[in-house]
């Protein structure tokens, strides 16, 4: 019994350690081409480099210089943190909601946000332009509401799950002390539901920050975010493209979202488990 063990852990750990090469390799090739001249990373794209292909922080300089970087970053942190507060307050109100008040109607949205949740963007993202185009979302503000849209369906999902765990007595002890819905929800709710907001912040921020199409789409390159100015800054005329400022920059761009993830992925799996199991 104990060999049987023994080997079915064995066989999982094999498993997940060919399963982190597979998703950590892309990450290793960025990073050793960010230090390799152009046509090198053209020919010979997984070489480690060496004293001929090693050019140092040249591609990081110009990367820079090309892609005005900056000014990229602060939109795309405007973006990010508006997108992800507006998710977290609103979603959870959402879902507290009609999670208390049973009704058809209310079971009707929720399963609406869950339907949202497999509807492809492809699918939409030419009705979504239009309309957006009208109502003039086509701006900082405006793409934050469309991804409040785009984020709704899984966080009320999460949302839900989570509130649907907890007694309804803490509500009621609430509405005796004298609070308003609006102050039980948050000064009572919203407090407990800490766990399940920060795995919502986390995972909504990955998305939004690491977003190419929707920002591409709705502000094009008048208000570029870090993945659209990278796009256009690194490619040249008749479709040239600079691969080592390419690489470079996409490395600065990833290192701000892994520093996030890393200081909050232990909220990942607790507020996952809340928000999906305890409902």
């Amino acid at each position: 019994m104990k060999s049987k063990t023994k080997l079915t852990s064995t066989a999982a750990f094999s498993f997940l350690l060919l399963l982190s090469f597979v998703f950590l390799f892309p990450i290793y090739l960025v990073i050793i081409n960010s230090f390799k001249s152009k046509f090198t990373i053209i020919g010979e794209p997984f070489s480690f480099p060496n004293e001929e292909t090693f050019v140092g922080l040249e591609n990081y300089i110009n990367g820079l210089a090309e892609s005005g970087l900056f000014g990229a970053f602060i939109r795309t942190l405007i973006i990010t943190v508006g997108s992800v507060i507006a998710i977290v307050i609103f979603t959870s109100m959402t879902a507290w909601f009609i999670t208390r008040i049973r009704s058809k109607v209310n079971k009707l949205i929720y399963y609406l946000f869950l339907f949202s949740m497999i509807v492809p963007f492809q699918m939409v993202m030419f009705t979504m332009t239009s309309i957006s185009s009208k109502l003039n979302l086509n701006s900082v503000l405006g793409i934050i509401i469309v991804y409040l849209g785009f984020g709704a369906g899984l966080s009320v999902f999460m949302f839900s799950g989570f509130v649907k765990s907890l007694p309804r007595e803490i509500e009621e002890a609430a509405v005796i002390d004298g609070c308003s819905p609006i102050k039980t929800f948050f000064f009572v709710i919203f407090p407990i539901l800490k766990p399940t907001a920060i795995t919502v912040a986390i995972l909504n921020a990955m998305w939004i920050w690491n977003d190419f199409l929707l920002p591409y789409l709705l502000l094009g390159s008048g208000n570029k975010t870090l993945s659209v100015a990278i796009q256009l800054a690194m490619q040249g005329a008749y479709g040239a493209i600079d691969w080592g400022g390419f690489m470079a920059m996409l490395v600065l761009s990833i290192i701000p979202i892994i520093i996030f993830y890393l200081l909050c992925q232990k909220y990942i799996i607790k507020g996952v488990i809340d928000g999906a199991v305890k409902g």
